[in-house]
């Protein structure tokens, strides 16, 4: 680590390694980011595939990718350090990505599979890397986790323009090896940064040398054998839905026999919140993760992209997202610091109610839009734009929190296992969304707006309602969750939502 930056660190009061990890996030989500919101297009305008099989293959893609976060925090830690993990997955990312390159449908899913074996194991890595500077109550957890949110979100900002720049080119060639560029740029960081990155506390770092050496032979040749497993899910996209569906009620399962497990009563109730606000971001994430695939559809083909003489490519639109992030945050901060003055106490279980009724009218407006469109059936921006808004503050106020909330409930043991449970409810959640964005589109593969409308809108009004009921019962039951997770002192718990929204005006000035 360079000396500037070990001041800077001290001066902030962030352990050592902190401020490299957030650079390293920026510059390993720039080819996600790419994936996340042109994957679709591709399939459909580069291969010529149908949109119900970008759909599906989309929603195994993401599914695949953070039900392996699961696998990666269990095998980080255990037989592999964290930091080494990651610098694998980056390499295979870079693979996966000249494979892509190639612009041929022949090399596509080992491109494809390739690629998401390295993407689905590095996440984890990365926040598990962060939550180990910090001690179980330090509050510059929380801080850290928002300024990591701030520079994953600059990072899409940046994936998502160039996207949408070579998309308009339709020079897919060039846009998949900007993405092997950013992967060998985070590579290098890590490690450029390696000494300060390692693992801290965890059983492979416990192990003797020798045994570490034979679990990275093993582990290298683990992660080289992953994708050859991951192309018959790619192949076979609706089989492999309906299978990440089976692993994520196996995984709710095993979280309540975990919590029987647990020897204390403070323990069990938290691992009990723990399942609880899982189901309850699994219902989020659905709507959410229909954005790269049936609502950029509907936005390519059912909405006024052109804006005097420029055409509006679908992956700008995410970057409404990015820029509500950036400028919410403050804003939230703010506002949740000015209640909690006014005596108004802030609690998760409560943020997580106004998400689901946040994204739920997010959906809920679009079909007012579509009821409005002009005699062509196209859809003005502007709800659009609305709808873009209203997901971005009910991403504020589940995801960070989410991250953060783990390192608060977990036993030291299974941090790495919850981290992945919790992204493997993003993964069921892309899988329903796969299902929701091919009910857009039943019955055909027409793509004019004046057939598609109708049932663009029926399943948009749908999963609104789902999401406003889903906060509803979730607003019935926060007092029981509050309850189970509420096992510190109210001053506790006040100082940490403090440091939680302080850090979220700091993080993005």
């Amino acid at each position: 680590m360079s000396i500037v930056e070990n001041n800077h660190e001290l001066r902030i009061g962030l352990p050592q390694g902190t401020i490299s990890l957030f650079f390293i996030q920026t510059f390993s989500i720039l080819s996600f980011s790419v994936f996340y919101s042109t994957l679709a297009l591709f399939i459909t305008n580069k291969l010529g595939l149908s949109i119900q099989s970008a759909n599906s293959i989309t929603g195994i893609f993401l599914a695949a990718n953070f039900a392996l976060h699961l696998l990666g925090g269990y095998w980080g830690g255990r037989f592999l350090s964290y930091r080494a993990l990651f610098c694998l997955g980056m390499c295979v990312q870079i693979i996966g990505c000249i494979l892509l390159a190639t612009v041929e449908e022949a090399y596509f899913y080992y491109g494809l599979a390739t690629f998401l074996a390295g993407c689905g194991l590095n996440v984890t890595c990365i926040n598990c890397m962060l939550t180990q500077r910090f001690q179980p109550k330090d509050n510059q957890r929380e801080t850290a986790f928002l300024w990591n949110y701030s520079s994953m979100n600059f990072g899409l900002f940046i994936g998502f323009s160039l996207s949408g720049y070579f998309q308009l080119l339709q020079d897919y060639h060039r846009l998949f090896l900007f993405c092997s560029l950013g992967n060998l740029i985070a590579l290098f960081l890590c490690l450029y940064f390696w000494p300060v990155l390692a693992d801290q506390n965890t059983s492979y770092s416990r192990l003797k040398k020798s045994v570490q050496r034979r679990f990275s032979l093993y582990s290298m040749g683990l992660i080289l054998t992953l994708p050859l497993l991951l192309i018959p899910l790619l192949h076979f996209a609706n089989w492999a839905n309906k299978l990440v569906l089976l692993i994520g009620f196996l995984m709710l399962v095993t979280i309540i026999c975990l919590a029987f497990q647990q020897t204390t009563r403070d323990a069990r109730e938290k691992m009990f919140a723990f399942a609880g606000l899982m189901v309850v971001g699994t219902v989020f994430w659905t709507l959410y993760l229909i954005g790269p695939m049936g609502l950029t559809h509907f936005i390519a083909h059912n909405v006024e992209r052109h804006w005097l003489m420029l055409t509006i490519p679908p992956q700008w639109f995410q970057n409404i997202n990015t820029l509500c992030i950036v400028i919410g945050g403050p804003s939230l901060g703010f506002l949740l610091n000015r209640m909690r003055s006014w005596g108004i106490k802030i609690n998760i279980p409560t943020q997580f109610v106004c998400a689901l009724l946040f994204i739920g009218l997010a959906f809920l407006v679009l079909p007012i839009g579509i009821a409005r469109a002009d005699s062509s059936g196209m859809v003005s921006p502007g709800w659009i734009i609305a709808s873009f808004i209203l997901q971005s503050a009910g991403e504020l106020l589940i995801s960070p929190i989410g991250y953060a909330m783990i390192g608060a409930v977990a036993p030291p043991s299974l941090q790495g296992v919850m981290m992945g449970m919790w992204m493997l409810g993003m993964g069921v959640g892309a899988a329903l969304s796969s299902y929701s964005s091919n009910w857009m589109t039943a019955g055909g593969n027409s793509i004019s707006p004046l057939i598609t409308n109708p049932s663009y809108s029926s399943v948009f009004l749908k999963l609104g309602a789902l999401a406003i009921v889903s906060s509803l019962i979730l607003l019935i039951v926060v007092p029981k969750l509050k309850k189970w997770m509420n096992h510190q002192s109210d001053v506790e718990k006040e100082n940490d939502l403090r440091s939680t929204m302080d850090s979220v005006i700091i993080s993005q000035e």
